[in-house]
């Protein structure tokens, strides 16, 4: 297990300073990688050299009887694959036993996203007259107004707002940069947030910070308590939806493409490296469009 451990830092490593992986991706492949350790150990296979194309077999076995979902064991078989890859090139094995497995495709499902009715609902639901209520503001017009992921909107600092161009630099998967343009509510929202709620809030840490959005406490949020927080905006607004921070992501991209946005501009405002990621939004607005066209063409259906 010394060898494990021993590679498994190397490739943290590789991932950090030569991928610029997030902390939060590198997480993710440990948790993947660690899982293969314990079923080798339980196994008797002592060197990474040892696994073969039935050992793999054998594992990918183990996970589906967990009843995991085929997104879930995809991951871990792909995270598997990148650690291999690695070993590979590093001479720690002479082959990579994932290479020649073949995962059946997972369903593609579309993306769930909230219609502009229920998000006014959202917009009208906060104090604007106290801090957290400025602040639940300015995060909700944010991520709606850009379509940042919760992680972006937890590390936005102060230098990477533009007030006058209203736009704001965003550090995306692997570090990399885009900027990204907000509109008039959201600067609103934010500068009622910046010159009086987050004063307030700071005052109750002392601290010295630059992230913009602040907990209860004067401290920088973190991405679990912007969920907490659009779950209670939710709960406060009676509705019957579930609304995660990709919902207003996905709301952002599906009501850009209805209006009228091409596909590359909403790619390159999502920080997405491949188009094909951005193209299941097509798939919503083309229904969409068939529904309008059934509805409204007088020769689209029978009577």
């Amino acid at each position: 297990m010394d060898e494990f451990k021993k590679q498994l830092q190397s490739f943290q490593s590789y991932l950090q300073i030569e991928k610029n992986a997030s902390n939060y991706t590198i997480d993710f492949y440990k948790k993947d990688i660690d899982l293969f350790y314990q079923f080798l150990y339980a196994e008797g296979i002592a060197h990474l050299h040892h696994v073969t194309h039935q050992t793999v077999r054998l594992y990918l076995t183990t996970l589906y009887n967990k009843s995991l979902a085929r997104s879930s064991v995809s991951r871990k078989i792909s995270s598997l694959r990148s650690f291999y890859t690695y070993l590979e090139r590093e001479n720690v094995v002479t082959d990579n036993p994932f290479m020649q497995l073949v995962l059946p495709k997972d369903k593609s499902r579309l993306p769930n996203f909230l219609y502009e009715e229920e998000l006014e609902k959202l917009f009208l639901i906060n104090d604007l007259s106290t801090p957290l209520g400025q602040r639940n503001q300015a995060i909700l017009e944010v991520m709606y107004a850009t379509g940042v992921r919760v992680s972006e909107c937890a590390n936005l600092t102060l230098n990477a707002i533009d007030s006058d161009l209203q736009t704001i630099l965003v550090l995306g998967k692997g570090r990399k940069e885009r900027y990204v343009p907000f509109g008039s509510f959201a600067a609103k929202a934010l500068t009622d947030y910046m010159e009086d709620g987050r004063k307030k809030l700071l005052d109750k840490s002392k601290l010295s910070t630059d992230k913009v959005f602040l907990n209860a406490r004067g401290r920088p949020i973190t991405s679990r308590g912007i969920r907490l927080i659009l779950n209670k905006m939710v709960e406060d607004a009676a509705l019957t939806i579930k609304l995660h921070p990709h919902k207003l992501r996905h709301s952002f991209a599906t009501h850009m493409l209805n209006a009228g946005a091409d596909l590359r501009s909403v790619q390159e405002l999502l920080g997405h490296e491949h188009l094909s990621s951005t193209q299941i939004y097509t798939h919503v607005t083309t229904d969409r469009l068939r529904h309008i066209y059934m509805d409204s063409h007088p020769r689209a259906k029978r009577n």
